[in-house]
């Protein structure tokens, strides 16, 4: 089942994904450095990271959503899909809780920030697990001609066209 929403060829909502999950995850392990070394300025940054965390996983959802929709109804893939969006809205909004949290003590996390931190990459794992059962078992966001031959998508983009044009071209 192919994708809704694509950027040349290629399905935009798992483009968007790395950078949400590599910002969140990042600023977890730059809170632990922080802990380790006893230096504010890990939290300082982890905090603008956990920020743009959020936005960037905001802007993953609405694409994740237009795939979501165009599942058929009553299939595994709409079930699951499902758990994987719900999920990862949960793990954005625990990040939501912990930013808010961050602004209260000055960016330095208190231990409830920093425990929500942990359980929300977590969750996060499980989201990413589940968004791997719906591509690589279920076939979602999959290009139905898929195959180990096929041709690039910039190029298949550009033949379908010339094809057009030569089909058109001999029908005159």
């Amino acid at each position: 089942m192919e994708s809704k929403a694509k950027l040349l060829g290629h399905p935009v909502h798992p483009m968007l994904i790395v950078f949400p999950l590599g910002l969140l995850a990042t600023a977890v392990a730059f809170d632990i450095v922080g802990l380790v070394q006893s230096d504010p300025s890990w939290f300082r940054t982890s905090f603008w990271m956990i920020a743009a965390g959020i936005i960037g996983g905001l802007c993953a959802a609405v694409f994740g959503l237009i795939d979501w929709l165009a599942i058929p109804a009553g299939t595994r893939a709409k079930s699951i899909g499902l758990y994987h969006g719900v999920l990862n809205v949960v793990v954005v909004l625990l990040f939501i809780a912990n930013w808010l949290m961050r602004q209260q003590h000055n960016q330095v996390p208190s231990s409830g920030a920093l425990a929500i931190s942990f359980f929300a990459v977590c969750l996060a794992l499980v989201a990413g697990w589940l968004g791997g059962e719906l591509v690589d078992r279920l076939g979602v966001g999959v290009d139905d001609n898929a195959n180990l031959d096929a041709p690039n998508s910039l190029l298949h983009h550009h033949l379908s066209t010339a094809a057009i044009g030569r089909s058109s071209h001999k029908a005159r």
